[in-house]
């Protein structure tokens, strides 16, 4: 008979909150046989991998059992059982068994499918197989970073269905994202968890390089119930890389570098350093990356360095710690295409991230994490020339008046102090639902503080506001199906206090490969908030006056879907229609003509159905093709601007094109490996702004290809040319800024 046996905590440099300790600690710990059969699933390079259904098949080929891994890979039967058998299967992944006895650890080795799955942390706030969420997520693992080189995130994220990226001309220009027919301060962007938009969801994606990422996670959807504010539309978390242990668990010295050149005199140079010991590790990293650019004033140069490092304090605690800093400059020569370019203005910023993370392992089934972060960022605008006057024009269009240059020195600095707390319990149960629940209890803590300047009124102010989030969440992981639920009820200083739920679910029709491989349904549903930025609820200017009583903008975001996996895994179909509605959008409305003031209110309401389409197949193993449509139908029902034809009701969101796609294949046999990726926008509602008459509403749709090759030179070089614009299209992403034609580039990896 088994005898019953609790865990005890071990001993811990911080104590359980007493909120936790009366949500969680009085569920009664899993009675523990004397002999129980453990084991451990791992990928191809030894990581492990969470929550893998296992069971345990006895001698007659029976299943006696089953349960899930852990966080750190790990399953336990609590029975003895002769002559048995465990066997790990997840979808995207080949299955795996071996014989399992007490007193042995046994590891099952999970090689990739052809078509392969990955394992996020950003749907659920804990590692989780994309085959066991509903959400609609994205993965750029670090296979795919590597291929693009030191490119920016911001191009990257081109590949990804339901997004549009619209930059203002060359690299390191404002480039600014939009999800699902979202307004661009609608995405929640995390670099290892630590939100890094301004308060008030603005973020600009110029200049922020993807070195020293491992991966780039991109959820779709209104997931406010886990992250708070700003994620109305989706969420992008970027985390970094880490020194990769070999097989015997050590971390060896590892060094590697790239640099490379080409068109408009463009650079890019990086070096890494990694290393550490069996219980610590660190990865450090630094790059710069230049370009002129195609227009005249509009060079851009950058610096970045990255690290991490972290490891055991003790066998139950671990502390790992990250920071970052991006340092950038680019010149801001206007709208060239419609007339002369700006020759002294430019616009820096600084980036500074910082954050430390105590993870707590209380028992194999109950963890404690606790963080502190901060996030700074310093901007700055300036014009202190009179350039001479110009009269657009464009293709036989032309203003009837002429544009003058005006002097401007803004800036702003922003500091975020973030603390968080998370404890997570995890509980296997047997029976007809057998499976896993996984409760998730989150309490964060937000300081905004800002300082909001214009340089030559020698003015400023200083807002701040203090925000505390609370997110509860539940999961249900079995054979047939994945549920999420969750909440979170968030106090702000700006709005008062707003309640998100969600819920996500994921049914499991068919599993296993074959013929006709896995199918899954998937389901979604939430709401999301943002709060005003500083600039909204407290500037200044009588151009744009802040209104301190703003409520939130909203959002409530639906989709449902279907997954469907073929031909022994060597083809994945997805297909998802989405509907949002954005209210209470904040914009300017004028108070006054004399003299001329104008204030920001709650004014505008947009909606966006759509559907997304994506494929993936492998044919062979040296091949992989992968392609994506996005249908935006995006429609302003309640205008945000009194006198803009652009922005009136019944006219398409501004930038956000009704169709996307994109198309990549990458082939790889021996030293050579080749790549050839398309991304398509069509056309999309914008406007000149330069009073062209006739005026431009909108903006053509472009094609562009981009192509690859990579030879390995020596088992330490890799070689690589890759052209942009592969076709040499001559187009403008918003209106007047033209973008780059064709270039060629080549360079070097390095690794040893």
């Amino acid at each position: 008979m088994a005898h019953a046996r609790s865990y005890a905590p071990s001993r811990s440099p911080f104590i359980l909150p007493l909120i936790v300790i009366g949500c969680l600690l009085w569920l009664p710990a899993a009675a523990l046989a004397q002999t129980p059969l453990r084991g451990r699933v791992v990928d191809a390079t030894g990581a492990p991998i969470a929550r893998v259904p296992v069971a345990l098949i006895g001698a007659n080929n029976t299943t006696i059992a089953t349960t899930l891994t852990d966080a750190a890979g790990a399953f336990v039967f609590d029975r003895a059982c002769a002559g048995c058998r465990a066997r790990a299967a997840l979808t995207g992944f080949a299955a795996a068994g071996t014989p399992i006895a007490s007193g042995v650890e046994a590891t099952l080795t999970l090689a990739p499918a052809p078509v392969r799955e990955s394992v996020v942390v950003t749907a659920t706030r804990d590692a989780a197989p994309t085959s066991q969420i509903g959400a609609s997520v994205t993965v750029f693992d670090a296979a795919a970073l590597e291929r693009r080189g030191d490119a920016l995130v911001g191009d990257i994220l081109r590949q990804a269905p339901g997004a549009a990226v619209v930059q203002n001309g060359g690299q390191g220009n404002v480039t600014s994202l939009f999800v699902r027919g979202g307004e661009n301060s609608y995405t929640k962007v995390l670099l290892d968890g630590i939100p890094l938009n301004e308060p008030g969801g603005t973020f600009n994606f110029g200049g922020l390089s993807a070195g020293h990422l491992d991966r780039i996670e991109f959820v779709r959807g209104a997931q406010s119930a886990l992250f708070g504010s700003d994620a109305m539309a989706g969420v992008v978390h970027l985390v970094t890389a880490r020194s990769r242990a070999g097989t015997n668990g050590r971390h060896r010295p590892a060094v590697s570098a790239e640099f490379g050149g080409g068109g408009y005199d463009t650079m890019r140079g990086s070096a890494t350093v990694s290393g550490g010991t069996a219980r610590w590790d660190y990865s450090l990293h630094g790059g710069r990356y230049q370009t002129d650019n195609r227009a005249a004033n509009n060079a851009f140069d950058a610096t970045t360095f990255s690290l991490s490092a972290g490891g055991a304090l003790t066998e139950a605690v671990t502390l790992r710690v990250v920071g970052r800093y991006e340092d950038g400059r680019t010149g801001t020569p206007g709208q060239t295409a419609f007339g002369r370019a700006d020759l002294d203005a430019f616009f820096t910023q600084s980036h500074l991230v910082g954050g430390a993370t105590v993870e707590h392992q209380i028992t194999p089934a109950l963890k404690q994490r606790l963080t502190y972060a901060l996030a700074t960022s310093e901007q700055r605008s300036t014009n202190l020339q009179f350039d001479a006057p110009y009269t657009p024009s464009y293709q036989g269009r032309t203003s009837p008046f002429e544009f003058y240059d005006f002097t401007y020195d803004t800036g702003s600095k922003f500091r975020r102090h973030q603390a968080g707390y998370q404890a997570d319990l995890r509980l296997t149960h047997a029976g007809t639902l057998a499976g896993a629940e996984f409760l998730t209890l989150a309490l964060e803590w937000d300081g905004e503080r800002g300082t909001l300047i214009d340089h030559l009124a020698r003015a400023s102010t200083s807002p701040g506001r203090d925000n505390a989030g609370l997110t509860l969440q539940h999961q249900h992981v079995s054979r047939w199906v994945a549920l999420t639920t969750g909440v979170r009820v968030e106090h702000n200083d700006a709005f008062g206090t707003a309640v998100m739920p969600r819920v996500s679910a994921a049914v499991f029709l068919r599993t296993g490969s074959g013929l006709l491989g896995a199918t899954t349904l998937k389901a979604n549903a939430g709401r999301g908030v943002k709060e005003p930025t500083l600039r909204q609820s407290f500037s200044l200017s009588p151009f744009d006056l802040g209104n301190p009583d703003l409520k939130a903008e909203r959002s409530r975001a639906l989709d449902a879907g279907i997954k469907q996996r073929l031909f022994q895994d060597r083809v994945s179909l997805e297909a998802t229609w989405f509907d949002n509605r954005f209210d209470e959008q904040i914009s300017t409305r004028t108070i006054s003509f004399s003299p001329y003031q104008a204030q920001y209110f709650n004014v505008g309401l947009t909606r966006a159905r759509g559907a997304e389409l994506i494929a993936e197949i492998a044919p062979t193993d040296d091949l992989r093709l992968s392609g994506s449509y996005t249908f935006t139908d995006s429609e302003i029902v309640a205008a945000s601007s009194e006198f803009s034809d652009v922005l009136a009701a019944g006219r398409g969101a501004l930038r956000r094109p009704r169709h996307t796609g994109q198309v990549q294949a990458v082939w790889s046999r021996g030293p050579w490996s080749m790549d050839i990726a398309g991304t398509f926008q069509g056309e999309r509602s914008d406007s000149d702004f330069s009073a062209l008459v006739p005026a431009l509403t909108a903006a053509d749709g472009y094609a562009l290809w981009r192509a690859q090759a990579q030879l390995r030179v020596t088992p330490h070089t890799m070689a690589y040319v890759r052209v942009e614009n592969l076709t040499d299209v001559d187009y403008m992403e918003p209106l007047g800024y033209p973008a780059w034609r064709r270039t060629v580039h080549a360079g070097l990896r390095l690794r040893f």
